[in-house]
């Protein structure tokens, strides 16, 4: 169940007008259509089918039997489409405030935990993002590799303390890859058939193991297991294998400070959420 207090809901429910069974302008279809494409979910499954069933006791049950991440970013999809309603004119200003957007932001927000404005939020905004419920156990990886993973993520922890910003970026970028390495194998079928896979000279898609940290990341964005936050602040642990090397290092002229070892901090953590609640 979500985290959403009385007045939350009333909240919601009076921005997403759904008074009298409905939300917003949706029909069924687009209902449905709205919350598989940018949500995931299939809204009419059973399991949200909550008293009348109408659209907005849907909305009620999803609410009722889904976790903080879905249900947050479900806030901030409605508001998106509302947003794009008002431009389309398909919505009339009259009927919501600046205020109850405003809020319902903040409340997907919270829940979410992730800036609404992805697109123009900046590193230091990024940085500043408390993750909460950050658990390895929760990607359902092998045993094995949990607990290295668990490992990994101790001895970043003593790195940020010790400000050891390159032991930070390597920790955390190999953490990462070795994390979408074990996703990709338990699902192989999406990750091959993404239009972003990689390619040989063939064209045959390329063995997991060839992959980059690139590679995984931009896959996973497209199949909608990682979301554009950590692809647009991933470019620090994308090259990290490169710096291994000190003259490929020189040669770069990286020279990472805390602030960057502290934004890769971040995408870990931001992608192990994501893909625990998008698995």
């Amino acid at each position: 169940m979500a985290n959403l207090n009385t007045n939350e809901k009333q909240l919601l429910e009076k921005l997403f007008q759904m008074r009298g069974g409905y939300v917003l302008n949706f029909s069924d279809r687009t209902f449905q259509e709205f919350f598989i494409d940018d949500i995931g979910i299939d809204i009419y499954d059973t399991k949200y089918n909550y008293s009348s069933g109408s659209k907005a006791n849907r909305m009620r049950g999803f609410w009722q039997t889904t976790d903080d991440y879905l249900v947050g970013k479900s806030i901030i999809k409605l508001v998106e489409y509302i947003e794009n309603q008002l431009l389309l004119g398909n919505i009339e200003k009259s009927d919501l405030s600046y205020e109850l957007i405003e809020k319902a932001k903040e409340i997907g927000n919270k829940l979410s935990g992730y800036a609404f404005k992805s697109q123009a939020l900046t590193e230091n905004d990024f940085a500043k993002i408390e993750f909460e419920c950050v658990s390895i156990d929760k990607l359902e990886l092998d045993g094995t590799v949990s607990n290295v993973l668990k490992q990994r993520i101790d001895e970043i922890n003593k790195c940020l303390k010790a400000k050891a910003s390159l032991s930070t970026i390597f920790l955390c970028g190999s953490t990462l890859e070795g994390i979408l390495l074990g996703i990709a194998s338990k699902k192989p079928k999406e990750f091959n058939e993404s239009k972003m896979s990689p390619k040989d000279q063939a064209g045959k898609v390329k063995q997991f193991q060839n992959w980059t940290l690139n590679n995984f990341i931009d896959v996973a964005c497209s199949i909608r297991l990682l979301g554009e936050d950590v692809k647009k602040f991933s470019h620090a642990l994308r090259d990290f294998r490169n710096y291994i090397h000190p003259y490929q290092q020189m040669a770069a002229g990286f020279d990472p400070d805390e602030h960057t070892a502290k934004i890769c901090w971040q995408v870990l953590q931001a992608a192990i959420v994501q893909l625990s609640n998008n698995r």
